[in-house]
């Protein structure tokens, strides 16, 4: 008997589970745009966990005074173990994240790697992070946004989220058009233009309306390199590196 397109099965929705603090930050932004759409499409669900649930006596306190001293306060490892184990055990594979700015770099690849898989979980800590134990004793993947601090995991998470989900299947209207994004193929994004043809004296450049498709594959092709050597001479060594036999 043979089988239609349609009868494919369905890649089961891609899986994003928060702990937070703060579950009401959520969707936010995520139920936007094509990554909304996206949501009420069932191509991927979210789903949060209130850390605080897991608190610790009549108030629920989630943090404690650092060991040695210092300024601010840490998210017990009690409180981050029991919330993280309740989390896993509704949601078999896929890493768990903890957003921390000591993480490994968020790369493009890294990116491509979260959306082949079944999902991830991510903690977003607080205050001036999680006690170390617990990082260790649930094996969580340190991953930062960037290198600079923010209040809190939560944006770092949807970032991660956003990056991942608009490469599911489905979600991009053109998928081809993500072969050519800014750090594919370690290069930045060639310029766009689009109509009026001339604007405040600045005319779209010649060879993209010629019509010659060669030429300006070339063109955009030299362009991506020229803006990374200037821009990113980290991608632009990168690249080098692989590119030597």
């Amino acid at each position: 008997m043979s089988t239609s397109a349609t009868d494919t099965p369905r890649r089961p929705p891609w899986r994003a589970t928060v702990l937070t603090l703060f579950p009401a930050l959520f969707p936010g932004p995520l139920a936007a745009s094509l990554v909304g759409d996206a949501l009420q499409q069932g191509l991927w669900t979210l789903e949060t966990v209130d850390i605080r649930s897991f608190g610790v006596g009549r108030h629920r306190s989630v943090d404690d005074t650092p060991a040695g001293g210092g300024a601010g306060m840490v998210m017990r490892a009690d409180v981050v173990a029991a919330a993280v184990d309740s989390a896993r055990a509704g949601h078999p594979g896929g890493p768990c994240i903890y957003l921390s700015p000591r993480g490994e770099p968020l790369t493009q690849a890294l990116v491509r790697e979260l959306a082949a898989g079944p999902g991830v979980l991510l903690l977003a800590g607080r205050f001036e992070g999680i006690d170390e134990r617990a990082i260790e004793a649930r094996t969580l993947r340190e991953v930062s946004i960037g290198d600079y601090v923010l209040t809190g995991g939560e944006l770092a998470a949807m970032v991660l989220i956003d990056a991942a989900v608009r490469l599911l299947p489905g979600v991009i209207g053109a998928p081809a058009s993500l072969a050519e994004e800014s750090f594919e193929a370690n290069l930045l994004e060639y310029p766009h233009y689009t109509r009026p043809r001339e604007w405040e004296g600045r005319a779209i450049p010649d060879v993209l309306l010629s019509g010659d498709h060669a030429r300006i594959e070339r063109w955009r092709r030299e362009e991506a390199e020229r803006i990374t050597a200037a821009r990113r001479p980290d991608l632009w060594r990168r690249r080098a590196r692989k590119s030597e036999p």
